[in-house]
Order: structure tokens, then sequence, then C-alpha cells
């Protein structure tokens, strides 16, 4: 479960992904769910784990989500990216640092 900065809670498919170094939220996740944008002071080229860029866009925009899981709520910024099939992708540091149980 994941709250916006309006505090409402909003119900997300979500992927762990050992190769991802930003946890990434959907455009049309954000769109949909009506969350805030805030700017990035410092826009950046996402890359592939092969190092091909991923798609032409700059990542310029990010938002502010506190992530529950089991009971383990932490506050943190996400880029926004064109990613599809998913709503959210979490970088390995969240699984490092959350340790959550995978089924």
């Amino acid at each position: 479960m994941i709250k916006a900065k309006n505090r409402r809670k909003l119900k997300v498919k979500a992927l762990i992904d050992l190769g991802y170094t930003n946890t990434t939220i959907a455009r049309k996740t954000v769109k949909e769910k009506k969350i805030s944008i805030k700017s990035l002071p410092k826009p950046f080229n996402m890359y592939n784990s092969d190092r091909s860029r991923n798609g032409k866009k700059i990542i310029k925009e990010l938002v502010s989500l506190k992530i529950n899981s089991n009971g383990h709520i932490k506050q943190i910024d996400v880029v926004v990216s064109e990613i599809k099939e998913i709503d959210l992708f979490l970088k390995h540091k969240w699984l490092v640092e959350h340790n959550p149980e995978v089924d």
C-alpha cells in the first residue's frame, strides 16, 4: 500500500527489480491516481542494465510517496517514467533495506 502526499491510500502493482537504480512510477499511474508531481532539480537519463539508454526522454519529474510493507513505512521520492505493464518498480536498495517476505 502506498500513500500520496495528499494522504490518499493507493493500491498499485509493484515489482522489485534488482537492476533498477531508481525507484520508478509509471506516468500513467501518476495521472490516473492524481498524484502531485514535482520537478527534479537535476534531470537525468535512465539507462538499461546493458548501459543502453532507456527511451529518448529525460527523467525530470518525481513524486513523494509513503510505502507500507507489512508495517514498515518509508517516505521516498520516486521518479516518473514511461514504464508499462506495472505501476511501480522498487530498486534493489529498497529490497536490501526492508527485507520483505517474498512469495
